[in-house]
Parts: C-alpha cells; sequence; structure tokens
C-alpha cells in the first residue's frame, strides 16, 4: 500500500493480537471450564494484553450449575449489582467454543443496554451486534443484543430466522409479562430456542404478571436456579451497603376548599395520602424537598472532601417538568448546574456516559436510571419519584450498591420523604442487611396499611401545596458500617481492554465514510460512484453487511486513489 501523503490519513491501525481472553484463575468446576480457549476473535480487534477479572464466588457457583443445564428455561436471581452479565458471557463464550452455540441473542429493555452488553461481550470474546434488526448477525459477530420492543415490533419474522442452536440471555427478565404485548412477543420469536437464560435482580413484577420461563411456588413466590441475594452481596463486600435517611414533619395542602395539615404518621385516605406525598417533593416549598436537597449536597460535600473525591450524586424526579425545578434548586444550593438527563433527549444515553466518568458532583434523572446504568460513583441520592412500588424502589436504591475495584463496600446514603410506603420498602431492604452487617439494636417498627391502589379522579386545580417544614429523622436503623474496618487500598490502574467488535466495525464504517467524502472533495466524483466503485472492488453488495476484513480492505483502496489524486493535483 502507497504511503499517505501529509493531509490524507492511513487507515485505521491494527492492535498487537492478545491471544485468548477468559479468567486468569482456574476454577474448579464440573466439566465448565472459562479457562478453555475462547471463540476466535479477530486480531485487529485486539488490544495490550487484558483480562477480566478473575470470577466471583457465586459467579463460579452459578457457572456450576449452569454446566448441567441442556434445555429450558433457567433464572438467576442476584442483587443489582453483584455481575449476573458475567456468568452470562462465560456461558455463552464455552457454548460458543464447544459448537453447542452457534448464536447468541441477548434481550434487553433499552438500546443503550444492548450497547453495555456488546461491550462486556467484547471482554471475553464474545463479539455481539447492537440494537441489531434480526437474530442473524453480521458476519465476524457472534450474536445480537436487541431490545424487547426490537424483537416485539415483527416477533414473527424473528420467528422464522431462529436456529435452534440460539442460545438466548434475557436480561432484566422482570420486563416481560406472561400476557402482556412483550412477553407474549419474546415467546413467539424464541419459542424454538432451547435454552433460555433468564436475569434479574428483581424477579417481580408489581402488576404480579407472571414471567415467562419463571417457575413460581404454591404461594406464588419465585423459584430461581441460583440465588445471590443482597445481603450476601453486602457480606462479601460486593454490594456497598446503604442507609436511608427519612424526613417528616408538618406538611399542609389545599384540598377543595380544605387545608389539610399532617404529618406521615397520620392515617388519611388514600386522595389526600397522595396529594402529602406531592406536598413533600414539591419544589416551591423551601422548607420541604430543597431542605433534603440541601441536606443531601452537605453529605455528599463531606464524601467529596475525604476520600471519595469523585463522588456523586442522584436525584430522582417525578417527571421532567420536576427534573429540571430540582436541577434549578441543586444550581442554587451547590453553585454549579448538575447534568440533567431525560429519556426523551437524544443524548440521554450519551450523557449518562459522560457522568459516569466525570466528576461532576450531582445528575438529575426520571427514568433513565431504573436499571442497567453503571455508574460505581454515585454515593449519595434523593428520592422524589412518583412511582412508590417496590420494584422501582429496589431498581432505584440499586444504583447505589455498586462498588469500585479496590475501594471496598463504602456506604451510601439515599435520603426519601417518610411517606408510609417508601419507608416500608425502605425497612425490606435494612432487614436484609442485619444480619450481614451484625446489628444488634432492633428496628424501629411503625403501625403499616396495605398499600392502595387508587387513582385521584379530582382534577389537580383542586390540590395546591402549601407549606412543609422537614426535619431528619433518625437514619433508619443506624448508619450502615462499611464491610471492613481497614483502609481502603488504592485503585489499581485500569488494564487495556480489548475493543468491541461493534465498535470496531462502528469506527471503520465512519473513516470509510469520512475518506469516500474526501475523495469526493478532491477527486469530483459522486459518493455514489466511488461507493460502487469501493464495492465491487471488495466484492460486497452493501456496507451494512461488510466484514471487518472488506472495511479495511476499502479503507486501503481509498487511502491510495486519494494518495494518486494529491499528486495528480500536485503536478497540474
Amino acid at each position: 500500500m502507497e504511503q499517505a501523503l501529509p493531509g490524507v490519513p492511513s487507515p485505521l491501525g491494527r492492535a498487537s493480537p492478545a491471544g485468548a481472553i477468559g479468567s486468569t484463575k482456574p476454577h474448579r468446576r464440573s466439566r465448565f471450564d472459562p479457562s478453555a480457549p475462547c471463540h476466535r476473535m479477530p486480531d485487529s480487534l485486539t488490544t495490550a494484553s487484558s483480562s477480566p477479572t478473575s470470577l466471583r464466588a457465586w459467579q463460579s457457583r452459578a457457572l456450576d450449575r449452569l454446566a448441567d443445564w441442556r434445555e429450558g428455561p433457567f433464572l438467576i436471581s442476584a442483587a443489582p449489582g453483584a455481575g449476573k452479565t458475567r456468568p452470562a458471557l462465560e456461558l455463552a463464550r464455552d457454548l460458543l467454543a464447544r459448537g453447542t452455540a452457534r448464536r447468541v441473542a441477548v434481550l434487553c429493555p433499552t438500546t443503550p443496554l444492548t450497547r453495555q452488553w456488546a461491550a462486556a461481550a467484547a471482554m471475553v470474546g464474545v463479539q455481539l451486534q447492537p440494537d441489531a434488526h434480526g437474530p442473524n448477525p453480521p458476519r465476524d459477530f457472534d450474536g445480537v443484543a436487541v431490545t424487547y420492543a426490537r424483537v416485539a415490533s415483527d416477533p414473527g419474522s424473528w420467528a422464522a430466522q431462529v436456529s435452534p442452536d440460539t442460545l438466548v440471555v434475557v436480561d432484566e427478565a422482570h420486563h416481560l409479562g406472561e400476557d402482556l404485548a412483550w412477553g407474549m412477543s419474546f415467546r413467539r420469536a424464541f419459542g424454538s430456542a432451547p435454552r433460555w437464560l433468564l436475569l434479574s435482580g428483581t424477579p417481580f413484577r408489581s402488576d404480579a404478571t407472571p414471567i415467562p420461563g419463571v417457575r413460581y411456588d404454591a404461594d406464588g413466590l419465585v423459584v430461581p436456579d441460583v440465588s445471590y441475594t443482597y445481603a450476601e452481596a453486602v457480606a462479601d463486600g460486593i454490594c456497598r451497603p446503604v442507609a436511608f435517611v427519612t424526613f417528616d414533619g408538618s406538611l399542609s395542602w389545599r384540598s377543595g376548599d380544605d387545608v389539610i395539615e399532617s404529618s406521615f404518621e397520620t392515617i388519611l385516605t388514600a386522595r389526600e395520602a397522595s396529594r402529602r406525598y406531592r406536598t413533600a417533593i414539591s419544589t416551591e416549598l423551601p422548607d420541604g424537598l430543597p431542605r433534603i436537597l440541601r441536606e443531601a449536597d452537605a453529605k455528599l460535600r463531606t464524601l467529596r472532601a475525604g476520600a471519595h473525591r469523585e463522588a456523586g450524586g442522584l436525584a430522582v424526579a417525578a417527571d421532567a417538568t420536576h427534573a429540571r425545578r430540582i436541577a434549578k434548586l441543586l444550581g442554587e444550593v451547590t453553585g454549579r448546574a448538575p447534568v440533567v438527563v431525560l429519556h426523551t433527549e437524544t443524548r440521554a444515553g450519551r450523557k449518562l456516559a459522560d457522568f459516569r466518568s466525570s466528576r461532576e458532583p450531582w445528575l438529575v434523572a426520571v427514568n433513565m436510571v431504573s436499571e442497567g446504568v453503571d455508574i460505581p460513583r454515585l454515593r449519595v441520592g434523593v428520592y422524589a419519584s412518583a412511582a412508590k412500588t417496590p420494584l422501582i424502589f429496589r431498581q432505584i436504591v440499586g444504583r447505589f450498591v455498586r462498588t469500585i475495584p479496590g475501594r471496598g463496600a463504602e456506604p451510601s446514603w439515599v435520603y426519601l420523604p417518610a411517606e408510609k410506603t417508601l419507608r416500608t420498602h425502605a425497612s425490606e431492604v435494612e432487614a436484609e442487611l442485619r444480619h450481614a452487617l451484625r446489628r444488634e439494636e432492633p428496628a424501629e417498627g411503625w403501625e403499616e396499611r396495605p398499600e392502595r391502589r387508587s387513582s385521584e379522579p379530582s382534577p389537580s386545580a383542586e390540590f395546591v401545596p402549601l407549606s412543609a417544614e422537614f426535619a431528619a429523622q433518625m437514619t433508619l436503623f443506624g448508619p450502615p458500617q462499611p464491610a471492613s474496618s481497614s483502609a481502603a487500598p488504592a485503585a489499581p490502574a485500569p488494564e487495556p481492554v480489548p475493543i468491541a467488535m461493534f465498535e470496531r466495525r462502528a469506527a471503520l464504517r465512519q473513516e470509510r465514510s469520512r475518506l469516500v467524502a474526501e475523495l469526493h472533495r478532491r477527486d469530483g466524483q459522486s459518493h455514489r460512484e466511488i461507493n460502487a466503485w469501493l464495492n465491487r472492488a471488495i466484492g460486497l453488495e452493501r456496507v451494512e453487511t461488510a466484514s471487518i476484513k472488506q472495511l479495511e480492505r476499502s479503507i486501503e483502496l481509498l487511502v491510495r486513489e486519494l494518495a494518486r489524486a494529491v499528486r495528480r493535483t500536485a503536478t497540474r
């Protein structure tokens, strides 16, 4: 290949091969060996030597169970942040290497999650095409990662293409309801696949609808094949303990012609209890939610002034308008505008990714962080969501339990109004921790009525929040204690990681497109003519189906042609 002249970029370079990628530590296992040679990955997709971390004990146990699994559904129920993805990918890697499976299909609730799965899969040598349009991926790939919604858009087409040697991995399986659209579409699309690996940190639905493939006992409780609880994860130092700081006091609001004043300890009708909570999360009352935000920010400032300088906070709002108002309040408190992420924004996923790796103190969101969002530096939360179901509560709390390698299981704090339903959810989480943290003091109790599901029929104009005077209550069940009293060691420097094939392919396509535009500018041929010439030269019908090698070859040809164009221009 001719050397590119100044001003004409060279094609994307290849990194040196890293060899097989897998666990560097042998594990005792019945017939399942993650140190076996992985499904081969092209040399151009690897960086310097790198391997994932060693398997955790519970992940090894899960793989022991999976070694005997031949067909049917298999449910792994593990706490958020415990690492459910890893055993799923180790299984996929093993089955691909043995030829037991020839395709992998990972289903996720959101498009950003498909990319997270693809990036994680590349770490163990499994290449997934994210947000794919069908179960058969482009050449060079082992499978696809897609959303439930994409499958539901045309389940018949998926069913016609799914082969019997496809391993199906269902992430956040609780999104599927047996008799609901996504659940029925899933069954139709993947009914012929012999194995469904179901993953969930919260394997239940608030509407009590059964989840496809999940077994239930006589009492209607989920029976997982592998279970790893939050308490176990905290005891093992894998997840952070979380303390809940509740706020109560005097709240008043106008309800029709009446003015009602109450604390959260007072029993009210469903309608007035709803209005009391709306008063509590109102941004207009300076001694209500703004007080909670100030207290939370003070805790975050303390953490950032200490050993965790990049610690972050998350405020979960009721809706987009509420989120912007909370952001305005946090900006006034901190003197710095927080990051606001709304699911309606086209750059929402990118903003979350940027926040993850930044040192920005505060993030405000609505439903972008309920699950699948991995931001280990989150240490402080404010729960101001309108949703109060146990599923949503646990998913949001799950954002604060992830640990940072090398730092140990440092505690997190979640600040919330002392609304009784939320206190019940918090008490259940805390109850799971009591044994793990060896607490001796009894839990504070209160009389609780069952949560009532009722809508508010009156127009919202009849409701006006008037005042709130909050004070922080005693931290529910006392502050959490770190899993280890020893000082956390400094975090090790990150190791190089392999480039996911989908990222490499996207970069090559972008480079090809840029070089086509450059050749058009220098030579005058149309984009269509240049692309047609390239495709003929490398034996390609459509660039969408190009392999890595074909994209690299097309870039070589473009660079060579650009060099000639530059020389022709210089001799005129």
